[in-house]
């Protein structure tokens, strides 16, 4: 048995978080994995895996081995898949990270949409919103909403990215439009705690310089799907995802106040780890995001 196949088992029960879970995911039996997995513990004269009769957790080796380990099988994998590019054959498994927001709305189409044309590859999505790291925690991909600071990711742009602040006409008409940022701390506001602001909303001046107002309101909720129907319900005004506000604002449910002091430059991104080969699936990935959102611009 090679050291290969005992490495891709030992992944395969980290990542499923235990030896039966592994088992039923890659259709082998968990005695089987259990023996690899101990194997390669034999060969590297280290324990990786402390286990229990209802756990098991990575010692300190384990971890150190598994950062490793998946990096080494992901260059394997990737330069095998380079040399079969040559005779078209694209296929395998993305196992990407996104954010709930990106994938309930109508944009998310664009996950099903490949899928669907890509038949040969299985999409593996993972929806958090937070940022998780594509290395340790063995993505090959990620979508995320923001602006990119300096990252040893490589980034490319889907489409442009803006909170727009929005209230429902009638609560326009029953509390006024604000004209200034400042304007906000009087007024009801739906705090969407899912965001990185919280109840300290961003602004942009003229030169650039971001102000921050603190507001507050009678609704906090981890979803901008919720705050869109809280700001139509006239509960307050909510700062949303352009992508999100748009079909409210375009139908008149919702109108959008303060948009001279919007700050810029964020961008919808698909990121991955820098390499030396890249995998053809994430290329083909890669480039079908980038033209569906060429394609459905303004949908």
């Amino acid at each position: 048995m090679d050291t290969l196949t005992r490495m891709r088992a030992f992944i395969d029960v980290v990542e499923a978080e235990g030896f039966s879970a592994a088992a039923r995911k890659i259709g082998r039996s968990k005695a089987l994995l259990s023996k690899y997995v101990r194997e390669l513990e034999d060969e590297l004269g280290a324990l990786l895996l402390n286990r229990t009769t209802r756990q098991f957790s990575l010692t300190e080796s384990g971890h150190a081995y598994y950062k490793r380990a998946t990096e080494i099988v992901r260059d394997i994998d990737t330069l095998a898949e380079s040399v079969r590019e040559t005779s078209g054959d694209v296929k395998g498994r993305i196992k990407l990270s996104a954010p709930r927001s990106f994938a309930d709305v109508e944009i998310g189409q664009s996950l099903i949409d490949f899928a669907r044309d890509f038949p040969d590859i299985t999409l593996d999505i993972r929806l958090d919103d937070r940022f998780v790291d594509l290395v340790e925690e063995g993505f090959d991909v990620a979508i995320r909403i923001t602006r990119m600071e300096d990252s040893s990711l490589v980034a490319r742009r889907l489409r442009p990215f803006s909170i727009r602040f929005c209230g429902s006409p009638e609560f326009i008409a029953a509390h006024g439009r604000p004209e200034k940022p400042q304007d906000l701390a009087r007024m009801p506001c739906i705090i969407d705690t899912n965001g990185r602001w919280l109840n300290n909303w961003p602004f942009m001046k003229d030169n650039g310089e971001i102000l921050s107002v603190a507001v507050a309101g009678r609704m906090e909720v981890n979803s901008p799907i919720a705050s869109r129907a809280a700001a139509v319900a006239g509960l307050g005004l909510a700062p949303l995802p352009d992508f999100i506000a748009e079909p409210a604002l375009a139908s008149g449910q919702l109108v959008s106040v303060l948009d001279d002091w919007i700050p810029r430059g964020g961008g919808i991104f698909v990121v991955y780890p820098h390499r030396r080969y890249l995998p053809a699936k994430i290329r083909v990935f890669v480039d079908y995001l980038a033209r569906w959102m060429k394609n459905h611009d303004g949908e």
